[in-house]
């Protein structure tokens, strides 16, 4: 059973913005968390920022691009993206 993706309102405008390689890479990212679930060990600087919170690289450099996600329902299989856009803008304690 796959998971169920969303996006929260200001993700779905990051989006729009990102550069054509990084929103493919990101694609990438939201397929492999919806077939395989949302610890991606696999990905560059992937890691916990809380038990639910999870967060990697999908550009290395300058700038580099992180996505940010959360577990919002384990029964239901339900992840939220809270993030996605630079390192340096990225919103690493709970909002």
């Amino acid at each position: 059973m796959n998971w169920t993706i969303t996006f929260n309102r200001k993700v779905e405008k990051q989006i729009g913005t990102l550069p054509e390689g990084v929103l493919n890479t990101f694609k990438y990212l939201m397929k492999e968390i919806e077939v395989l679930g949302p610890f991606r060990g696999n990905w560059p600087n992937y890691g916990l920022l809380t038990d639910d919170r999870h967060h990697c690289h999908i550009k290395k450099g300058r700038p580099t691009y992180v996505v940010i996600w959360e577990i919002v329902n384990k029964k239901e299989r339900h992840i939220e993206v809270n993030y996605v856009g630079t390192h340096e803008s990225a919103p690493y304690q709970k909002h």
